[in-house]
């Protein structure tokens, strides 16, 4: 067999990830606040757009006579001139000296008083454990060395506080001797807040009794040697094994209950997340209208003023070639961007519409009613792609007239029935058995096990495992922990 070289013509179709198209792909997954500050970010970069607050229809109307005036635009011709920036032009240099210390002199939150502090005065960061630690070492009287090896360890604390690491490994990583460590992991787990440092809840729990002087109290021994029985609330077992009387047991048990099992979240900087839907879903005269929620998004329409400009409207003597090209090359990226939030804002419509379609019962009857749903099946009804659906439903909300919900929510597994009748979604199934669990007998709590039966006879085909997991996830604890205490 010899090897030889051939020219060969082949002729294929591929689909090529324009710049335009990575846009739109891009605009398409961002949830409304990522799309404001995108949108944002190109009107700063972008001078051909800009923003109407007077006109709530400029993107339409703007989009519109673009479509129509974009052939009477003329091609940039080799014939070009020096710009000239006459005063009048428009495009003169910006004196900055007139906005020097404007905002100090004009701002609105300037105070009156001269004596009160400035507005930069009360901006401020809110604490997190890792700054309120620091601050308390630092004021500590201790050396380098100290101090890098008490940093190490706040440094290695969890959101909850507790340390992550083992005596062993500070020395190593430090470099340090296991005195100096032990010393400064005592420190700390004497710093505000009380029980930080702790390797687990039951060390955490003993370390703020001690706050309180309490080491040697019936509270540090119940921790100490009796949580198991704690946690499960088998007080009767725990008078049977200490010999206290119930009602000391029942007065250290309330001492415990003012701890905090998680020191560290005291100091978490955590924001808040609120929700503003995307979309919104209202039931009038019997039928249900989908409204695009586009409050707070900024209103983009073109540059008349470089528009004319292409057009050769604008008075600007011999205005250059590469100037043009560039305005054109702005032009053409605004009008795209224009094309793809549309296009972004009818593909969430028509995935609304779909699931309206698919769980007319949930936005009718509730969550109980929740049917079975995959990607595909809206990808189907709307003759879309499945990551499209994905992309579209990811980091989205909807009101309803049953709540606020991710769009995530209405896609669930299915959960077939014994009796042949249509399968149920797998999140009606941990709404019922939220409501199992909420009207059990507090006595004798319903196993895993007893629920997956209950389902049974429901005709719900239902594993003990699947109950469990669904529970999990709805924060629930296991049986024996909702078991109501135990006295005697």
């Amino acid at each position: 067999m010899s090897l030889q070289l051939r020219q060969q013509l082949k002729l294929t179709q591929q689909l090529v990830m324009t710049p335009q198209l990575q846009q739109a792909i891009k605009l398409l997954q961002l949830s409304r606040l990522e799309l404001s500050e995108t949108v944002q970010e190109e009107i700063d970069q972008n001078p051909v757009l800009e923003e109407d607050s007077n006109n709530p229809d400029s993107i339409h109307e703007s989009l519109h006579d673009l479509t129509a005036e974009s052939q009477e635009i003329p091609a940039v011709g080799d014939k070009t001139n020096e710009v000239n920036l006459e005063s009048d032009s428009g495009l003169q240099e910006i004196n900055w000296a007139d906005y020097e210390n404007e905002y100090e002199e004009k701002s609105s939150f300037k105070p009156k008083d001269d004596d009160l502090p400035s507005h930069f005065d009360i901006l401020t960061k809110k604490t997190n454990l890792r700054d309120h630690l620091i601050w308390q070492l630092k004021l500590s009287d201790i050396n380098a060395e100290e101090e890098k090896v008490g940093s190490f360890i706040i440094g290695n604390l969890n959101r909850d506080g507790f340390l992550e690491v083992t005596d062993e490994e500070i020395e190593r990583a430090v470099g340090t001797s296991s005195t100096v460590a032990q010393k400064m992991l005592a420190m700390i787990q004497d710093m505000d807040p009380p029980g930080i440092g702790a390797r687990n809840i039951k060390e955490s729990l003993l370390l703020q009794l001690s706050h309180l002087n309490l080491s040697e109290s019936i509270a540090s021994e119940l921790v100490r040697n009796h949580l198991p029985f704690l946690e499960t609330k088998n007080y009767a077992a725990i008078v049977k094994a200490t010999r206290y009387s119930l009602k000391e047991v029942m007065a250290a048990l309330e001492v415990i209950k003012a701890l905090n099992p998680h020191p560290g979240r005291t100091y978490s900087d955590d924001e808040p997340h609120y929700i503003t839907p995307d979309v919104y879903v209202y039931k009038v005269d019997n039928e249900y209208v989908i409204l695009l929620n586009d409050e707070g998004l900024p209103r983009l329409k073109i540059s008349k003023f470089y528009r004319d400009i292409l057009k050769g409207k604008e008075n600007i003597p011999g205005i250059a070639k590469d100037t043009k090209l560039y305005i054109q090359d702005k032009l053409k990226s605004a009008m795209w961007l224009i094309k793809s939030i549309q296009q972004r804002q009818r593909t969430i419509y028509k995935v609304v519409e779909s699931l309206l379609k698919f769980q007319y019962e949930f936005f009718e009857n509730g969550p109980d009613h929740l049917k079975p749903l995959i990607l595909k099946d809206v990808a189907e009804d709307i003759d879309m792609h499945e990551s499209t659906i994905s992309r579209v439903t990811t980091n989205k909300y909807i009101h309803t007239p049953q709540g606020i919900y991710e769009l995530k929510y209405f896609f669930n597994s299915a959960i077939a029935r014994t009796d042949g009748e249509d399968a149920l979604g797998s999140i009606s199934i941990k709404v019922k058995l939220k409501r199992m669990i909420q009207a059990e007998n507090p006595e004798k709590p319903l196993s895993d096990m007893a629920i997956a039966k209950e389902f049974a006879g429901e005709n719900i085909k239902i594993a003990r495992r699947t109950v469990a997991k669904y529970r999990e996830q709805l924060g629930i604890l296991p049986s024996k922990y909702r078991r109501t205490p135990k006295f005697r």
